[in-house]
């Protein structure tokens, strides 16, 4: 990296997920309908959150913002995406993929601590019960929040200090459907065997710390369960279900992009689609299918919405 930012290249290519016009028009057809269920489905969670004071609790409010990040995830990638399906050239900027790589990781990092969070209350709320409301306080919670939120911008400035200075003067062809910094770093004009490794360390690092920490808090949550009585483990066990599914499904492909590459292309590519589409696809129906009380929410909502028409 002598020399700073030597880039000559204004845009990259993206090889997107398929190369005949029918299968892209398929595609297109999938992804648009699935984005559009992303968007509903998560605006109609942040939505019932806010305007339902049934719901107005630590629990709820972590999980209003992690449909927020979800949201977020989704419009960094999935709607280019999209509308790459219909185009010959599938082209971005240089500022584009940085742009892409900046809120990829800001979002995604931001996401994991507040899975962290999100296990961290329910440990509290199920441990220690009589005690809940005093330790997650409404400013503990907008602490917590602040917290994930500047984990998430630092990892992703750590990662963009060193991204943007690579020199970039050759090859411009990424094989994904986004910007992602492992596909970008083999682009750079330099041997970047090492400098993958170092990013690879990074987003590693980050990603199995809130992973430990998950298991440590779901561990303590089912030792303190096996004490309880039956009815009691049934509820902490089924809320904790939901949680555990979502943890599961987030933190499986980004152990595979970023801690133990696969380096197979159509891997590498599925994974990809599942973290940045099918978490913030599948968060809301686990949120909501399995909790009563957004079941109820919803009730009310639309109860409250016919009455008033």
């Amino acid at each position: 990296m002598d020399g700073g930012n030597q880039s000559t290249v204004s845009e990259f290519v993206l090889l997107g997920l398929g190369h005949s016009w029918s299968m892209q028009v398929l595609l297109f057809m999938i992804f648009l309908i699935l984005y559009l269920i992303i968007v509903s489905g998560n605006v109609v969670i942040v939505t019932l959150i806010i305007t339902d004071p049934h719901l107005h609790s630590p629990m709820y409010f972590f999980l209003a913002n992690l449909s927020f990040i979800d949201l977020w995830l989704s419009l960094v990638t999935t709607p280019k995406m999209i509308a790459d399906f219909l185009k010959d050239s599938k082209m971005i900027s240089f500022a584009g993929c940085m742009c892409q790589i900046l809120f990829v990781h800001f979002v995604g990092g931001g996401e994991m601590v507040i899975l962290v969070v999100m296990a961290y209350d329910r440990s509290v709320a199920i441990c220690k019960p009589l005690h809940y409301s005093t330790i997650m306080s409404l400013s503990k919670c907008f602490g917590l929040l602040l917290t994930s939120w500047t984990a998430g911008f630092v990892h992703t400035m750590s990662q963009m200090a060193v991204i943007v200075q690579l020199p970039f003067c050759g090859p411009r062809e990424i094989d994904s459907f986004f910007c992602d910094i492992p596909l970008v770093i083999k682009l750079a004009c330099m041997d970047s065997s090492d400098l993958g490794i170092l990013m690879n360390a990074d987003s590693g690092v980050v990603v199995v710390t809130c992973f430990i920490l998950l298991l440590i808090s779901y561990t303590y949550i089912l030792l303190t369960v096996r004490q309880s009585s039956k009815t009691g483990a049934s509820k902490a066990l089924s809320t904790c279900s939901a949680h555990v599914t979502v943890v599961v499904i987030f933190f499986v492909p980004c152990m595979f992009i970023y801690v133990w590459p696969l380096n197979i292309t159509w891997l590498d590519k599925f994974l990809a689609v599942f973290y940045s589409v099918f978490t913030p696809l599948l968060n809301p129906a686990i949120y909501t299918l399995r909790n009563k009380e957004m079941k109820s929410a919803m009730k009310r909502f639309r109860s409250y919405y016919m009455d008033s028409k």
